[in-house]
């Protein structure tokens, strides 16, 4: 019935559609149509969102990282020459894939599609060229192009093939495919790679098809990515960050999470090299906030109150960790902290010190205030299914910003006891919003820069944020084991995004509150070493050794 209305629903919108948009719509038919046929791929989605807002739709099926995969994977994409005769094309092979095709080929292969690549026929004025240099998602004249080429790198492909109007007898040099082929994406390595006529066979589609019998290495990479051990990339992580110490809550998460790494595997050089990087302010050279006190720098102060914790002696470490708290405890009008700004950023910033010292003598109102903070913000931030806008005046689900929202209920909850009056009310917050989270998560096991636009692009701090909250959530109690597998696929994606030296692929840059979708939508993904991402990424992957 649900499938039934949903299709009534479709019809309903191109009953009403322009001609600009009948096209797109028809293919959103065709899609629901073909994910309801039985098997793979069953997932409508999309890779990206156009200058002008349209969803970059795709068919995917959710096996990219499953380590447990077998079959071959193939990713189609249809309309990079302006041609609606590709897009249809590589709907029909879809289509026979999934329903006709010989089943010796069904068996061995999966496919995704991304079947209308240029919807809104943004190359007829800015040409698409691969591999595209950086404007990773914001650039201001050809967004597309980037989409595409991440989407088609992390679907794991063993072979592209894309499909055009009338392929040229001459394949371009910046074609999607030739780039593949001659250098492949993203440091992961190469894939063969095919260009056909939307005129083309099914049999011609076949015999590619066939051609192909093992893994490509850009598939071999990302396998290998996925294989390593949470230990191993948290190794990785600790070494490298923070690479630029400061006291603010990036490199206090990651001198934390380096210190519970360096006793979990007896290792002096990492505790040395945080104590060294922490010297300047335990020994008074440095001045704690300064002139200007940010709310992220009273977060940051919860490095100290762990030190202090774990050396009663350390009364350094204590003065700074109240220090900071006594800042985060300031208040404004609303109930917001004086530092912050009324984002869900606060939600974490000053959770993160107060649920600290609220262990330490005389200072059990730290905890009341977290809660309090948090339960006013859900009030205020918190949508009806769970996930939060990031503020008042940003009214927008920011994936970062449901990080943050998270990751303070979870360190509150975390340090609350069992009789705390406002227990019950954060797990209801925090359960809600996992519930909500879980069902905005992308094909991939990612999420995305913004959680409910499949549009957005799927971002690694929010992927690594929440699957740290919903992990120690079922580590816990506080959450069920139907969320286990959930948090499971989100590592793995996280770990696909996880170069070998500990390079991040598309991190969120630093972000304040923003009117509208676009601004989010346009926030530069930052690819290669980051503080920021590597910091989060290595507290998720300490919180999964703790599974184990």
């Amino acid at each position: 019935m649900t499938r039934v209305c949903s299709l009534l629903l479709l019809a309903l919108a191109i009953a009403l559609a322009t001609p600009a948009n009948i096209s797109a719509t028809l293919w959103d038919v065709d899609l629901a149509t073909i994910a309801a046929l039985p098997g793979e791929p069953r997932i409508v989605s999309a890779g990206g969102i156009t200058r002008a807002e349209t969803p970059l739709r795709t068919i995917e099926n959710a096996s990219m990282f499953d380590p447990a995969s077998t079959k071959l994977r193939l990713v189609i994409v249809g309309g990079l020459d302006n041609d609606v005769r590709g897009a249809q094309a590589a709907i029909d092979a879809v289509r026979w894939l999934k329903r006709d095709a010989p089943r010796r080929l069904r068996d061995r292969w999966v496919v995704s599609a991304l079947p209308m690549a240029d919807p809104d026929h943004a190359a007829a004025e800015h040409p698409v060229h691969f591999p595209p240099l950086g404007g990773f998602y914001d650039d201001a004249q050809q967004p597309e192009s980037r989409y595409v080429w991440r989407w088609v790198t992390y679907q794991a492909p063993d072979l592209v093939v894309e499909i055009r109007g009338d392929a040229a007898a001459v394949e371009p040099p910046d074609s999607l495919t030739a780039a593949l082929r001659r250098e492949g994406a993203a440091g992961l390595g190469t894939t063969p790679a095919r260009i056909l006529s939307a005129s083309a066979s099914h049999r011609e589609l076949a015999q590619v098809l066939t051609s192909v019998s093992e893994r490509s290495p850009l598939r071999q990479a990302i396998g290998t990515r996925i294989a390593r051990a949470p230990l191993a990339i948290a190794r990785v992580l600790a070494s490298r960050y923070p690479a630029a110490p400061s006291i603010s809550y990036i490199p206090a998460l990651a001198w934390i999470k380096t210190l519970a790494l360096s006793t979990r595997i007896d290792d002096a050089a990492l505790r040395a090299k945080v104590l060294a990087q922490l010297q300047p302010w335990l020994s008074g050279e440095k001045p704690l906030l300064g002139d200007r006190i940010q709310l992220t720098t009273a977060a940051g102060t919860m490095v100290f109150a762990e030190l202090a914790k774990a050396d009663a002696a350390n009364a350094a470490a204590r003065t700074l960790a109240l220090e900071g708290a006594d800042a985060a405890l300031k208040e404004k009008a609303g109930g917001i902290p004086q530092y912050g700004q009324g984002w869900t950023d606060d939600m974490f910033m000053a959770p993160a010190i107060l649920a600290r010292t609220a262990a330490m003598p005389g200072r059990a109102g730290d905890l009341d205030r977290a809660a309090q903070l948090l339960v006013a913000y859900a009030g205020r931030l918190q949508q009806p299914d769970g996930i939060f806008n990031h503020a008042a005046d940003g009214p927008v689900a920011w994936g970062r910003g449901n990080g943050f929202a998270a990751f303070g209920l979870m360190e509150t909850l975390t340090a609350m006891p069992l009789t705390h009056p406002a227990r019950a009310a954060l797990l209801e917050i925090f359960r809600q919003q996992m519930r909500g989270l879980a069902k905005w998560q992308a094909p991939d096991g990612t999420w995305r820069e913004i959680i409910d636009r499949p549009g957005a692009y799927r971002e690694e701090t929010a992927t690594a944020m929440i699957l740290t909250a919903m992990v120690r959530g079922v580590r816990l109690g506080w959450l069920g084991r139907s969320f286990t597998p959930v948090a499971d696929r989100a590592w793995h994606a996280l770990a696909a995004h996880i170069t070998d030296d500990g390079g991040i692929v598309d991190v969120c840059s630093g972000t304040g509150a923003g009117a509208t979708e676009r601004y989010y939508y346009d926030r530069p993904a930052i690819e290669g070493p980051d503080d920021r991402g590597g910091a989060m990424a290595l507290v998720a992957a300490m919180e999964m050794i703790a599974t184990r």
